[in-house]
C-alpha cells in the first residue's frame, strides 16, 4: 500500500508555470525592456515636464515648453539625457519587475496559502515597495545625471553622456553623486510602484471578474494584452497622482538656485500646492501611457517566452 506524502503549499509552484530561477531571470529581462525602452521613447516629454517644474513661469504646458526648448535649443535638446535615462530605468526595471515577482512568492510562502490569499493586496504592496526599494539604489546614480542634463540652463553643463557624468563625479561635492537624490527617489518611486502593482493587479481581476468573466486562458492573447494594457494604463494615471510632489523635488534639487538647500526648505520655499500641480496633467498623459506600456511590453514578453500574463481572479 503506497503512502501518500501532501507536500507543504509553495507559491511559487502554485501557478500554471513554476516560478524557478529560469522564470526570475526572464522577468528581469522582461523588466530592462519593458521600463528601458518607454522611459527613453518619452524623453522628450520628461525633458519638457523637467523643466514644467523647474522653471513653471517659462514653461508653462507640453506643447509650448516643447516649441520653447526647440526655438532656444535646437531639435536635438528635446533627446537630452536618453542616455542615461536608458540605462538607469533599464537597471530599475529589471530589479522592480523581476524582483516583485521573487519577494510575492516569498511573501506568500511566509504567509501560507490561506493568509497568502486573504491578505492578497498587502503581498502586492509588500512586494512591490520591497522591490522598488532596490531598483531606486539601481536607478539614483543615472537619474541625478539625467535630471541635471535635462534641467541645466544651456551652455552651463554637458549633455553628452560621458561628460555629464564626468563632471558629475568631479563635482560629487556639490551635486551629491551618485546617491544624493536616493531619500527623494525612494519617496517618489515607493509610492508610485505600490500603487502602479496594486492597482494593476486589482484593475485585471475587475476585468476578468466583471468584464471578460469566461476563464481567462480562454481568451486570445490578444484581448488578454488588451486587458494588460487598459489596466497598466488605469494605473498609471494613480501613480502620477501619488508620486507628482515627491518627483518635483527630484527635479527642483537640480536648479543652480537649489544648491546646497535641504528638501525640507525647498519644499518649503516650493509650496504644496505647486509641488502637487505643477506639471501634473503633462506627467499624468506621460505616466499613463509609460505604465500601459511598460505592462504590455513586460506582458508580451511573457507570453513569448511562455509564461502567460500576469494578473487575473
Amino acid at each position: 500500500m503506497s503512502t501518500i506524502i501532501n507536500k507543504p503549499w509553495d507559491a511559487r509552484y502554485a501557478g500554471a508555470v513554476p516560478h524557478d530561477a529560469s522564470y526570475y531571470s526572464k522577468c528581469l529581462l522582461g523588466g530592462v525592456l519593458a521600463c528601458g525602452l518607454t522611459h527613453t521613447a518619452i524623453t522628450p516629454m520628461d525633458v519638457t515636464k523637467c523643466n514644467m517644474q523647474v522653471n513653471p513661469a517659462k514653461y508653462r504646458g507640453l506643447i509650448s515648453g516643447l516649441r520653447t526648448i526647440i526655438a532656444e535649443e535646437g531639435a536635438a535638446a528635446i533627446w537630452k539625457g536618453w542616455a542615461p535615462t536608458l540605462i538607469g530605468y533599464s537597471a530599475q526595471g529589471a530589479f522592480k519587475y523581476g524582483l516583485y515577482e521573487y519577494f510575492k512568492d516569498t511573501y506568500s510562502n511566509l504567509l501560507g496559502k490561506e493568509d497568502a490569499e486573504k491578505y492578497k493586496g498587502l503581498i502586492w504592496c509588500a512586494g512591490s515597495a520591497s522591490a522598488e526599494f532596490f531598483a531606486d539604489v539601481a536607478l539614483c546614480p543615472m537619474e541625478m545625471v539625467k535630471v541635471k542634463v535635462q534641467t541645466s540652463v544651456p551652455g552651463t553643463f554637458p549633455t553628452g553622456f560621458g561628460p555629464a557624468l564626468a563632471t558629475m563625479r568631479a563635482d560629487s561635492a556639490i551635486t551629491r553623486f551618485p546617491f544624493g537624490s536616493l531619500t527623494p527617489l525612494w519617496s517618489r518611486q515607493i509610492p508610485y510602484t505600490v500603487a502602479k502593482f496594486f492597482f494593476f493587479e486589482k484593475a485585471v481581476q475587475f476585468f476578468y471578474s466583471n468584464v471578460f468573466t469566461a476563464p481567462k486562458e480562454t481568451y486570445s492573447k490578444g484581448t488578454q494584452l488588451g486587458i494588460t494594457f487598459a489596466s497598466g494604463y488605469s494605473a498609471g494615471i494613480i501613480c502620477a497622482i501619488v508620486s507628482h510632489p515627491a518627483d518635483s523635488l527630484v527635479s527642483l534639487m537640480s536648479k543652480p538656485a537649489n544648491k546646497g538647500k535641504g528638501l525640507g526648505q525647498i519644499a518649503s520655499e516650493t509650496g504644496l500646492a505647486n509641488l502637487a500641480t505643477k506639471g501634473l496633467g503633462t506627467r499624468v498623459l506621460m505616466i499613463g501611457t509609460l505604465t500601459g506600456l511598460q505592462w504590455w511590453i513586460y506582458d508580451t514578453f511573457k507570453t513569448v517566452m511562455g509564461m502567460g500574463t500576469s494578473g487575473g481572479k
